[in-house]
């Protein structure tokens, strides 16, 4: 009841002020609400998310570079805040988005694409350091970025490097030997296997390379090696810390209006599971757990039936059923029987059974809450 009343008082004092408050008192009520959201994030539905969002874009646009940087701050490290008020922040000056861009996990794949993309240098460098970059995001750094970004990019052994970016960045090294420096020291790379992207400048930054006589860095090998087992067991089944990043950022794109049907598009063009389960689950609008039950349970006809609901197209829901982090990878007999029951399915049909689940579900955890009371009574 505590947390409630102080909620609705800091509301009341945002609609009081009515832009008549000096500097100061929008400051300090910025750094309140942002503070205030921290303590509670975990707690907020939907609704008070949102509510917290359009309160700090406004004040947002009233304050001072340094409580937007404070603010920042306090939202960097939070699996849960508003969607639209961080990616205001993270495309600000560098001295406020820089922890949002460095650790956020609210931002998706496509927000730091289009930050490194329209950003400065300083924004891509703060991109290339987090502790995981995609190779699309990568990808959007050696494309519009410079020496400093592209090689901290080099330099992150977390980051996703595929051939035709590495072939860029030895294109971009024939210009600068500091970041050929670098690359001589990035692990698992396969020399070899770039000649066939790499023009004639990158050639000679090629042949370097290769004459190099480098010693085995052990420590470095055994990073190359993690990355490689991560990406294998995320994509062989569900990983609780890809699904925590996955459940933010697509909420934070819910936030902000953005999570639709050709969200879902994107995310299985990509192979994103993960983010593909999170975002079916936001727009079923059912549970997690339940989702994360049919996951774990294999079971496919429950999806088939959420999926037709939902007006997936049949190329999408193949595309799901192979990249879903389910406990065991679906072998192609049980894709092709789940495509073939799913183009069978009426949409109404599937929708109207889905509804008489969801009211039968929403019943049942009803009863089994006052059950409690009924026995007390």
């Amino acid at each position: 009841m505590l947390e409630s009343d102080d909620q609705s008082r800091a509301f009341d004092t945002f609609r009081a002020l009515r832009g008549e408050a000096d500097a100061v008192e929008r400051d300090q009520l910025f750094r309140n609400m942002a503070q205030l959201f921290s303590f509670v994030s975990d707690r907020c539905d939907d609704t008070q998310v949102s509510q917290y969002d359009e309160v700090l874009c406004n004040l947002a646009e009233l304050v001072e570079a340094e409580a937007r940087a404070q603010v920042a701050s306090m939202l960097a490290p939070l699996a849960r805040a508003p969607g639209t008020v961080v990616v205001k922040l993270a495309n600000d000056s560098i001295e406020v988005a820089r922890p949002l861009l460095e650790f956020s996990s609210v931002l998706s794949d496509d927000d730091l694409i289009e930050i490194a993309s329209g950003r400065s240098e300083e924004h891509r460098s703060a991109i290339a350091g987090r502790a995981t970059v995609t190779d699309r995001v990568g990808e959007a750094i050696v494309e519009h970025g410079d020496v400093q970004s592209v090689s901290r990019l080099v330099d992150n052994a977390n980051a996703e490097i595929d051939d035709r970016t590495m072939a860029k960045i030895v294109e971009k090294a024939a210009d600068s030997q500091s970041l050929t420096e670098r690359l001589q020291t990035r692990p698992h790379v396969d020399w070899r296997a770039l000649e066939v992207h790499i023009g004639a400048a990158g050639m000679t930054v090629l042949k370097k390379l290769g004459e190099s006589q480098r010693p085995v860095d052990k420590d470095k090998l055994q990073q190359a090696s993690n990355v490689v087992y991560k990406r294998m067991r995320n994509q062989a089944g569900f990983n609780a810390s890809e699904w925590k990043v996955a459940w933010g950022q697509v909420k934070g794109l819910n936030d902000r209006r953005q999570l639709n049907m050709n969200t879902l598009t994107r995310f299985g063009r990509f192979g994103y599971g993960h983010h593909l389960a999170a975002a079916m689950t936001v727009l079923l609008q059912i549970q997690p757990e339940v989702f994360l039950k049919w996951l774990a349970s294999q079971d496919y006809m429950a999806m088939t039936v959420a999926a037709r609901s939902l007006g997936l197209a049949p190329e999408l829901f193949e595309q799901a059923m192979s990249i879903l982090p389910w406990h065991d990878q679906p072998e192609q007999q049980d894709i092709d029987n789940s495509k073939a029951r799913f183009e069978t399915l009426d949409g109404e049909e599937a929708a109207g059974i889905f509804d008489l689940w969801r009211s039968h579900a929403f019943r049942r955890r009803m009863a089994s809450a006052d059950e409690p009371a009924a026995v007390n009574g």
